[in-house]
């Protein structure tokens, strides 16, 4: 493809990986981290190179407003980097034939592979070990803690994440139960209606659901009282879909036995409510980032581009 198919990077790459975009295009490398989210800094960028740029690469959470797309009269495709697309506003893509995709898929192998990291963590109480044998702690000295085999996981959205966990709880000798936005009843899964009735099914509820209106929110106290107290949540999907106060209130309330969280409100700020409780462990919303699935995320991108430019379907259009 042209050099002079310029494209605007607004997240964060390797070098690699710049290098492997730069091989098809002119790239602009303008990730927002570097400035702390600050918009203004893009949004200049824009309006002295917009009438260059034809393509951008954003992720879900930054995602790409309508007046940002009006400061760029050629653009044309729109990806993010990873399944979420919350922030790029659809409508006033849509209005102006602007193409929008994202690398679905590309990083469920480790979401799934962290998804399962922290729930051992969590139910095995690994945090804590970990930091009071160090301080002479032996095992007589605490409670035996659960395992997860044999026991109940309830799968918020079944896309391609959750059927990858779910083939992992299956290799724990777990059941799989979930609710998604369509049935798979070819999966052989038991379905929920909702979130309600899988919550009050399940042992450890885990979310893979995408963000927005409909799902904010989404585990309330009420979800969260009817996990009970032997449940554990579990969050990869968007820290939007969890209330974080009452999280807090009902961990302390030994409401349900404790949260894993690789996402959550407010990030990167961790919020004030979680950071004593020695019942959440928390990563930086790293579960969907390894040198695999970031190489395949960017291929996916190019790949996406291309079929664009030829007419073709996409491979992942939102």
């Amino acid at each position: 493809m042209s050099q002079q198919s310029v494209f605007l990077v607004l997240v964060f790459l390797t070098e690699d990986h710049r290098s492997l975009l730069s091989e098809h295009f002119e790239v602009i490398y303008l990730p927002y981290e570097k400035y702390g989210g600050d918009r203004s800094f893009c949004t200049e960028t824009m309006r002295e190179q917009g009438s260059r740029i034809r393509f951008v690469l954003t992720n879900g959470a930054f995602g790409l407003k309508d007046a940002e797309m009006a400061l760029m009269p050629k653009l044309e495709f729109v990806s993010t980097l990873g399944v979420g697309h919350e922030g790029v506003e659809l409508d006033a893509a849509k209005s102006r034939n602007i193409v929008v995709c994202n690398t679905a898929g590309t990083n469920a192998e480790v979401v799934a592979d962290h998804t399962m990291m922290l729930l051992l963590a969590t139910i095995r109480r690994l945090p804590f070990l970990n930091r009071e044998v160090r301080r002479g702690l032996w095992r007589d000295e605490v409670p035996r803690p659960r395992h997860i085999s044999g026991r109940k996981m309830g799968i918020f959205g079944l896309g391609a994440v959750g059927q990858k966990l779910a083939t992992r709880a299956l290799a724990f000798d777990m059941q799989v139960g979930y609710h998604s936005r369509t049935r798979k009843d070819d999966l052989g899964f038991v379905y929920f209606a909702n979130i309600e009735e899988l919550a009050a099914w399940c042992d450890f509820l885990v979310l893979c659901a995408p963000a927005g209106p409909q799902t904010f929110h989404i585990v309330n106290r009420k979800v969260l009282n009817l996990l009970g107290p032997d449940g554990v949540l579990v969050n990869v999907a968007r820290g939007s879909l969890v209330d974080t106060i009452e999280l807090a209130d009902a961990i302390k309330a030994k409401a349900i036995a404790g949260a894993a969280l690789d996402v959550y409100e407010g990030e990167p700020t961790l919020p004030p409510a979680l950071i004593e409780l020695d019942d959440v462990v928390i990563t930086p919303h790293i579960a969907g980032l390894s040198p695999e699935a970031m190489q395949a995320a960017v291929e996916r991108v190019i790949e996406n581009l291309h079929c664009h430019v030829k007419g073709q379907a996409l491979i992942s259009p939102v």
